[in-house]
């Protein structure tokens, strides 16, 4: 693909094919230099503050996804970040994608979910996990992540590499840092887990990252017709994490659950009776 998008550069969709469809512990490719480097610069230099985006978007503050925020919302998306956002669901982007990748019939999730902007501060995580797989409200099947990073000045002491783990999370076969205009393309599949290094930048340093994620309306092979939200798994070092806090968490997130489907069926019962 040369030339058909003016913001990117241009990409060897043929020796990206190859390095995807042989990458371990399961299909992926990093990209350096992704974006024209005027326009990586101008997209990241729109990015909000912290705050800003925390009055934007959702903060998670949960054992597993921790001072991150995301911003799904389009409609309030800087113009270069919009621009990005186009362009990655553009025909010409999801052809070389299906090129690149040999999952056929892409389609892109205009509302974003899960995806869009993120940011997340000092002390923030992204434990290891799989993804949701499907989307209910489209009925469509989750393929692919595409997560590009923004980050004018990172240094490797601060961690939050995306790291790539094998199916049983007991090996680490990658950690990308994610440095500027870096791009990380993988298959999501119930064995594609991964997870971001905690995040220990100074406090006037965010990781920002833009993520965007692919589907189809076939389901991949394979497919049990279990679907299913995040995932999380500890790693192996993460003891306390695996057999208390993860165990707690679940726990409170069941009481929270069972509380809203009462709540719901009071609020359907008091409508029926007219109250």
């Amino acid at each position: 693909m040369v030339g058909t998008i003016a913001m990117m550069q241009s990409l060897d969709v043929d020796r990206l094919a190859r390095e995807f469809q042989t990458a371990k512990p399961f299909p992926h490719v990093k990209i350096d230099g992704f974006l024209d480097e005027d326009f990586a610069r101008a997209v990241a230099a729109s990015y909000p503050s912290f705050d800003e985006a925390n009055a934007l978007g959702r903060q998670f503050e949960a054992v597993n996804e921790y001072r991150k925020i995301q911003i799904t919302d389009a409609e309030r998306f800087p113009e270069p970040v919009a621009q990005l956002n186009a362009m990655l669901a553009s025909p010409e982007f999801l052809e070389a994608l299906e090129r690149i990748t040999g999952v056929p019939k892409l389609l892109a999730d205009a509302t974003l979910a899960g995806g869009g902007i993120h940011i997340t501060g000092p002390r923030g995580r992204l434990d290891v996990h799989v993804d949701f797989n499907f989307l209910p409200e489209k009925k469509i099947h989750r393929r692919l992540n595409l997560l590009l990073y923004l980050n004018p000045t990172w240094e490797r002491r601060w961690g939050g590499a995306v790291e790539l783990w094998d199916e049983k999370v007991k090996v680490r076969h990658h950690a990308f840092e994610p440095v500027m205009n870096r791009c990380v393309i993988f298959e999501t599949s119930e064995t594609s887990y991964h997870g971001v290094e905690p995040v220990t930048c100074p406090p006037d340093v965010v990781r920002q990252s833009f993520a965007t994620y692919y589907y189809t309306r076939e389901a991949p092979a394979g497919y049990s017709g279990k679907n299913h939200s995040t995932i999380f798994r500890a790693r192996p070092e993460e003891r306390f994490k695996k057999y208390v806090l993860m165990p707690a968490e679940r726990a409170r997130h069941g009481v929270r659950e069972a509380r809203r489907r009462v709540r719901s069926v009071r609020d359907r019962v008091r409508a029926a009776l007219g109250r």
